[in-house]
């Protein structure tokens, strides 16, 4: 609100950190370029970014809640060149490798609310249309239990953001017999994907610390992505 476009847009540093009590979810937009530049020159042929760097930057854009705009430069005769094609040939099929098994749909899932405890699909349904709601963050917290040890290294987690982003703050907790593995979160959004360390758990727990309202869970996913 009190924002246009042009010249009463809003300044630099309100435009790279936003507004967080906004009144409207406005996603980020991370643009990048598959080549040093912005338009195509032959000598960097050889410049290409790889598959894997492209993924990786699939995760740390896509992955932190961001639209990706990746710039690709037609060639002097107006076509994409072979070496991009196939980069982004390669790079798609490791995106859709790494996220074609959700281990999480083997998992049972409940909410721990005020020390009852629920069962729950509302998160694990593959909807975005559904959710599972957090009411009182002091007290309610997510538990996904394997019945045997799942290898592990890459969680998303996405809100129901049709009524906007709400979570400032949370914890996951990995657990096996053997170790315990917790890494603290901030924001999720439309879509947060987390990566770390590969782990074998058979438990899932997920608590929030703050938010800026109710918060409404609407997918949780498990996968184990390339270490690479």
């Amino acid at each position: 609100d009190g924002f246009e476009p042009g010249l009463n847009a809003p300044h630099v540093d309100t435009l790279n950190t936003g507004n967080v009590n906004g009144k409207y979810w406005i996603p980020a937009e991370c643009d990048v370029s598959i080549r040093p530049g912005w338009f195509y020159h032959k000598a960097e042929d050889d410049k290409v970014k790889t598959p894997k760097q492209l993924f990786q930057l699939y995760l740390k854009s896509v992955g932190r809640g961001a639209n990706l705009l990746l710039n690709v430069p037609p060639d002097g005769r107006g076509l994409i060149t072979g070496y991009d094609s196939a980069a982004l040939v390669e790079f798609r099929n490791l995106r859709e490798k790494s996220f074609k098994t959700n281990i999480a749909s083997k998992a049972k899932v409940y909410l721990i609310k005020d020390g009852e405890i629920i069962t729950t699909r509302l998160i694990t349904d593959q909807s975005i249309k559904t959710y599972l709601p957090i009411v009182n963050i002091a007290n309610d917290f997510i538990n996904l239990k394997f019945s045997t040890h799942q290898k592990i290294n890459c969680l998303v987690i996405k809100e129901a953001i049709d009524y906007g982003q709400k979570v400032s703050s949370f914890f996951i907790q990995l657990r096996s017999q053997k170790e315990l593995k917790s890494y603290q979160q901030t924001t999720i959004g439309n879509k947060l994907i987390i990566t770390f360390p590969a782990i074998e758990a058979n438990n899932i727990f997920i608590h929030f610390l703050n938010a800026l309202g109710d918060i409404k869970i609407s997918e949780i996913e498990a996968y184990l992505i390339p270490e690479t």
